[in-house]
């Protein structure tokens, strides 16, 4: 009898035991295709006006990605519930500046393009720091030695190459994320301004010309209306200057890489041309059971382009394709803890506004606004784009570009391999997870703020496809079937982040990216 009692506690317990270790498919196996199409129909439909950033259609989609997390009973992280992130923007338009090189005035199109919309009523210096090719990296640096705290700062394009034509900082004669584009102007601003430069001259000749010479009008067109961030008049603003301009500045600019301080008087102020208006991220979040202050974020964009030419441009895939994966996988998580499984870390569901702008609304939450530490935050995963075949695939569908997840942290990428290899078996195709990668995706999309700020990301992809940015990128050519094992292999690779023991390691940290 007491033996027979002794057996059916113990089997109690095994049984109690048992419940507390939940099989994630159970969970990924209600991301379906038939209801990841359902609401891609919805939410990629004309409904909402192709939800631009700043116009209605825009705000009716939060509205709506606000109401499926309440139906869903998935709480907010504010204590009001309210699941809407304030992001202030700005709508631009063409900033007046005055400039004076040596009594000699400057002007827009023929010398310089503004490209930061700030106030300086009055600015004016005898000197100036030339910092030659404005690189900072681990083997190489322009900075060494060089003060440019409040200075005005004269940089160059390009990269200086070795005597056996290999790039300096790369070693090989692959170009770098210093050599050429608008990334690696940006990093080039982004060095000297973390370094207090009160402004960035850029000699780009033949930027400056493609802008000023033959598309001045295009110039500003794409200020007027452009979106960006809010900006304190405090920041480093930033002009690209042409290579007759910049040798009124270093004379040898063009012959001469060393850096060094240069006797120039400039007299300089910019009125500031802009209206202001908020956008919204929309944020949802699942309190973690025994680890509830580390933060897995999982993040999407909700914009897309709006209306061109009288036609919508639906975003079925970027980004309505991440968007809706994000929604089935928060109801997976909820489901399990309807039956008992919550998870040991906390989750935030977050949708970001105005990516297609600049990725301003996940740079609005990792640098103004994050609602929770960054230091608390495990890891970001990242969809944008994963309902689509690119052209290098036609011949083989079951693929995935996954980025970014072996930069940061080698566990990061262990996990997301051991997920796919247990769960999905899709090939993981990693050819653009570098930061040389020509076509710099790595920083084209929401994870680049948290990758920068040294929070392990991966970034799940499909690749461009005929109908990118364009009014046929509709949810008709959607593959419903990918679709589906994508959003699950993102969710078996969450589970894991949220429930394993130990919070993975960053054993990769980036300094210059």
């Amino acid at each position: 009898m007491k033996k027979n009692v002794l057996h059916f506690v113990l089997g109690l317990l095994v049984m109690s035991c048992a419940k507390e270790v939940a099989d994630p498919k159970v969970y990924g196996d209600s991301i379906t295709s038939n209801d990841l199409k359902e609401l891609l129909y919805k939410f990629a439909s004309d409904e909402f006006e192709g939800r631009e950033t700043g116009e209605p259609g825009h705000d009716m989609a939060t509205q709506y990605l606000k109401e499926k997390y309440i139906s869903m009973e998935i709480s907010s992280p504010y204590e009001n519930n309210a699941y809407l992130q304030e992001v202030p923007l700005e709508r631009q338009k063409l900033p007046e500046v005055n400039m004076t090189i040596n009594g000699k005035k400057a002007t827009i199109y023929d010398d310089f393009i503004p490209s930061k919309n700030v106030n300086i009523n009055s600015l004016s210096v005898n000197q100036i720091v030339y910092a030659g090719y404005g690189i900072d990296a681990d083997n190489y640096s322009d900075y060494k030695n060089l003060d440019v705290k409040d200075k005005i700062v004269v940089i160059k394009s390009g990269e200086p190459i070795n005597a056996d034509s290999t790039y300096i900082t790369s070693g090989t004669k692959e170009e770098s994320q210093w050599t050429s584009g608008r990334r690696a102007r940006n990093l080039k601003i982004e060095c000297a301004s973390k370094r207090g430069a009160k402004a960035v001259f850029v000699m780009n000749n033949s930027t400056h010309n493609y802008f000023a010479k033959r598309y001045s009008k295009m110039i500003e067109s794409e200020y007027e209306g452009s979106i960006r961030s809010a900006a304190n008049d405090d920041d480093t603003f930033n002009f690209i200057i042409s290579l007759a301009f910049a040798k009124q500045l270093v004379h040898d600019i063009d012959t001469n890489d060393t850096p060094k301080i240069v006797d120039v008087n400039i007299e300089l102020s910019i009125k500031k041309n802009f209206e202001t208006f908020n956008s919204h991220n929309v944020v949802a979040f699942i309190k973690g059971e025994e680890k509830p202050d580390e933060i897995v974020v999982i993040s999407a964009h909700l914009d897309h382009l709006g209306i061109e030419d009288g036609e919508i441009s639906n975003g079925a895939d970027d980004d309505g394709s991440g968007t809706v994966a994000m929604l089935e996988i928060a109801q997976a998580f909820k489901d399990a803890i309807k039956d008992g499984y919550s998870p040991k870390r906390s989750i935030l569901f977050l949708h970001l506004t105005a990516e297609e702008k600049g990725l301003q609304g996940s740079k609005y939450y990792t640098d103004s606004n994050p609602i929770f530490p960054l230091e608390n935050t495990v890891a970001n995963l990242n969809i944008d784009m994963i309902g689509r075949v690119d052209a290098l695939h036609e011949n083989d569908r079951n693929y995935i570009y996954v980025i970014g997840s072996d930069m940061l942290s080698t566990e990061l990428f262990d996990i997301s391999e051991t997920a796919n290899k247990t769960y999905t078996n899709i090939n993981l195709d990693y050819r653009y997870s570098n930061k040389t990668d020509p076509n710099q995706y790595y920083y084209r999309s929401d994870h680049y703020n948290f990758a920068k700020n040294n929070i392990p990301v991966a970034f799940y992809f499909n690749g461009k496809h005929d109908d990118y940015h364009k009014v046929t990128d509709t949810p008709d050519k959607i593959e419903y079937d990918l679709l589906e094992k994508r959003a699950r292999l993102v969710f078996y690779t969450a589970w894991e982040l949220v429930n394993r023991e130990h919070r993975i390691i960053v054993d990769g940290a980036e300094k210059n990216i």
